[in-house]
């Protein structure tokens, strides 16, 4: 059975003074992209079925912006994850019957994961806002523990107008 996994990193973000970068808000920019995101997603045909975000604002704002309502689980271990931790994440909380999952987070741990998945796969470049899509074969429960040959980058979007 083959599954599509989305893996976003959040919008262009700003820099409040006196706030961490866990708290750290969407820029204009970082809203307006994200909201592009949403609609290319829904362009392609992506019909998010579940979505797992990372806990810090300007991921849940640029979740928020997509206008993806699938169900959501936000999860601590995405926030500064590293590939390893994001598919733990994803064994734990994906929805078993889920055909397309939504991982928003940050970089490097977005691209870094598309590229774990499919070790033949190239990203040149994964900016704010960006989003890869992968194939995948093995069950959600099972991402990551064994080698997927299944595993495809099929490509990676930048939402720019």
């Amino acid at each position: 059975m083959s599954r599509t996994l989305v893996l976003m990193r959040h919008g262009k973000s700003g820099y409040p003074p006196g706030t961490d970068d866990h708290d750290r808000p969407l820029a204009d920019r970082g809203r307006r992209e994200a909201a592009l995101a949403g609609q290319w997603m829904v362009d392609e045909g992506l019909a998010i079925d579940a979505v797992l975000c990372s806990t810090a604002t300007r991921t849940r704002q640029t979740l928020e912006r997509t206008g993806v309502a699938a169900p959501t689980t936000y999860v601590g271990d995405i926030y500064g994850g590293a590939p390893h931790e994001i598919l733990e994440a994803i064994r734990l909380h994906a929805p078993a019957e889920a055909d397309t999952l939504l991982v928003v987070g940050h970089s490097p741990g977005m691209p870094t994961t598309a590229l774990t998945l499919d070790s033949d796969g190239y990203i040149e470049r994964f900016p704010t806002s960006a989003y890869a899509v992968v194939t995948v074969g093995a069950p959600w429960n099972r991402l990551g523990l064994d080698v997927d040959p299944d595993a495809r980058l099929v490509g990676t979007r930048i939402p720019r107008e």
